[in-house]
């Protein structure tokens, strides 16, 4: 896991492609297309890119409008803004009426960095996952992006990308398959399971890696797919490990913590650890510092392990 790809910079060359393919395909921003890598989209199909400025309630709006009009739009903007400031647009304009609107945004999560928590989306997807018809997505590298993006189109109804700054490393390959509402086993082990998504995923099979070390055996499951979840895949690896720790760069409230848990709570009681923003705004500072401040490192997942396991 050598390479790194900013799954931003994914987003943006998955555009292009969607853009020579696709002409229903429209990218709006809200003045922020370089950060969100939307900047070349606008250069090669300049009659399909819409830069709605610092507005993002008229982004999605309009968004909205176009998908009424048989258009696949594309809305971007920094995932603080664009769930935050936009909530209501998104609420009754595309959620409510399921539209066709792709919501993909960027810069989310403490590792933006040092732009600070108030750039710091760690809410997001318990706003957009506790919304009827809204499809949650949670990339964890470059491939899965594309692909994410690619099959967004594909889908019929309002979906959320979430999506990040910093480089992470490159997990898939061309041969990888994503698919919504399907969870990936990565690695399988019989002692506990790390089912994360977004930068986690990286980080738990390198934790996978220093527990095989130790004799613990665990299986990592990439939950890219909040919304729908795969509730068939998270209940037999739990059945097969009795101990699952989930990890994500967001709130352990709402986010993938909680749907795991509202999921075996319901259906198959298991220890379980949540790995995450323990419920805490972030704060400016080096990416990978905030992450080991946060509890977001490959140690960290090795000791929620160490946990879960002492609960079986």
């Amino acid at each position: 896991m050598a390479n790194k790809v900013a799954t931003r910079d994914a987003y943006g060359k998955a555009l292009l492609t969607l853009g020579k393919e696709n002409p229903n395909v429209v990218v709006l921003d809200a003045d922020l297309s370089k950060s969100t890598k939307t900047a070349e989209f606008g250069k090669n199909y300049p009659e399909r890119f819409f830069n709605m400025g610092i507005a993002e309630a008229n982004l999605l709006g309009t968004a909205a409008g176009l998908a009424v009009g048989g258009k696949i739009p594309f809305a971007s903007s920094f995932a603080i803004f664009a769930t935050g400031r936009a909530f209501e647009q998104i609420r009754n304009s595309i959620a409510y009426p399921k539209l066709n609107v792709k919501i993909a945004a960027t810069h989310a999560g403490i590792s933006v960095g040092e732009d600070g928590g108030s750039h710091q989306a760690i809410e997001d997807v318990a706003i957009m996952r506790a919304l009827p018809n809204m499809t949650v997505l949670v990339p964890a590298d470059g491939e899965e992006t594309r692909q994410m993006v690619l099959a967004a189109a594909d889908y019929k109804g309002p979906v959320y990308i979430r999506m990040g700054r910093l480089e992470v490393p490159v997990i898939f390959d061309e041969n990888y398959h994503f698919e919504i509402g399907k969870a990936k086993v990565l690695k399988e082990g019989s002692d506990a399971a790390i089912m994360a998504n977004g930068l986690m995923v990286a980080c738990a099979l390198e934790a996978a890696e220093l527990l095989a070390a130790e004799g613990i055996n665990v299986s990592v499951v990439n939950v890219s797919s909040v919304k729908p979840i795969d509730e068939e895949t998270i209940l037999r690896v739990a059945k097969e490990t009795r101990a699952v720790v989930t990890a994500e760069e967001h709130n352990i409230i709402g986010g993938l913590g909680s749907a795991v848990a509202e999921i075996l709570g319901e259906k198959l009681p298991t220890p379980m650890v949540r790995v995450g923003l323990k419920d805490t705004f972030g704060e400016s500072g080096r990416p990978y510092e905030l992450l080991e401040k946060y509890g977001l490192t490959k140690e960290d997942l090795v000791k929620a392990v160490r946990e879960v396991l002492s609960k079986k």
